[in-house]
């Protein structure tokens, strides 16, 4: 019997460099989103693999597909379409598990909160001894003893709020899904509503899908909430977060600083108010390219577990894990 078909939207090489290519058990076809090609490709294949990041793929392209599942190699599911492809029968599961998110939130909260980013731009404008002055007479925090809230606690945010925890801060989180009552147990982290969370945190880190309820979730209001020293992270989905707010609250002041990750757009567009920051607001805005969940490690981890798992529903006949809908 021939390895069952299976069609993967990334390159051969992200796989190839760290070591994580497909089993033998399973016939991998490489091709590109945008190929002609890839209805046909999808009426041969029993499951297609795709990266979290890219087009929307919309449910009418796997119409009469022999396809049963699509697995993503990484956390976010907003490329598919829920509903379509639950009326398809396709199974969709991701890879949730991920402390790169963890590392990063850690870390862009400790350069945001001593201003690592200010000092490095006015030392390199010869203001060596004033920025130092400046930063000693402001008797900036560190981690310890901070308490840190935790927006969306399912397997990224608890791993996020493990590294807080570990760093030594108290963890407080929202998220109106049932949580592990008993994970949240082990961190000492307290149940609060999200208006609460924000007046209370020091660090606000943002780990919730994009949905309807969520979109906009972070916008002036919830801002305006927030310690003026308290910083924002966000590592979520874009579209959670109101850019043009967090622009006005930086601007003014409002917060010691933010780190965004994740884009109404990606790239942003040109016109994105955060990129227009400049002067002080500007050394408070850290901005990555949606690189939290990558490194070396978590990328060979996530794309093992993806190939597991086709694995386990095309040749074994086992339902996926990690099934999202």
């Amino acid at each position: 019997m021939s390895p069952p078909t299976v069609l993967c939207l990334r390159p051969e090489a992200d796989f190839a460099r760290l070591d994580a290519l497909p089993p033998a058990s399973l016939a991998v076809t490489y091709r590109k989103p945008d190929d002609a090609a890839l209805p046909q490709r999808l009426k041969e294949a029993r499951a297609v693999v795709i990266p979290a990041v890219g087009p929307k793929l919309p449910a009418t392209l796997f119409e009469g597909s022999a396809v049963r599942l699509v697995q993503v190699t990484g956390a976010g599911l907003d490329r598919l379409d829920q509903a379509g492809m639950t009326r398809l029968g396709i199974a969709v599961a991701n890879v949730p598990g991920n402390n790169a998110v963890a590392e990063y939130a850690v870390t862009t909260a400790t350069l945001l909160l001593r201003r690592f980013l200010a000092a490095d731009a006015e030392i390199k404008r010869g203001n060596y001894g004033a920025v130092r002055a400046r930063l000693i007479a402001d008797n900036l925090p560190g981690l310890e003893g901070l308490t840190a809230g935790i927006i969306g606690f399912g397997v990224i945010g608890h791993a996020v709020a493990t590294a807080f925890h570990r760093a030594g801060c108290r963890i407080a989180y929202h998220d109106p899904a049932p949580t592990d009552a008993q994970a949240a147990a082990a961190l000492a982290a307290t149940s609060l509503g999200l208006d609460a969370l924000l007046q209370q945190a020091d660090i606000v880190s943002l780990h919730v899908p994009l949905l309807p309820s969520t979109s906009g979730l972070i916008g002036s209001r919830e801002l305006a909430l927030m310690k003026p020293a308290a910083v924002l992270i966000h590592a979520a989905r874009g579209g959670v977060l109101d850019e043009a707010a967090l622009a006005i609250a930086l601007k003014a002041g409002r917060l010691a600083g933010a780190a965004v990750d994740v884009y109404s757009s990606e790239p942003p567009a040109a016109d994105n108010p955060l990129l227009s920051l400049d002067g002080e607001a500007a050394q408070r805005l850290l901005l990555t390219p949606h690189i939290a969940g990558i490194t070396r490690q978590s990328s060979a981890y996530l794309f093992r577990a993806a190939w597991q798992n086709v694995e386990r529903v095309v040749v074994r006949g086992e339902p996926p894990l990690h099934r999202a809908y």
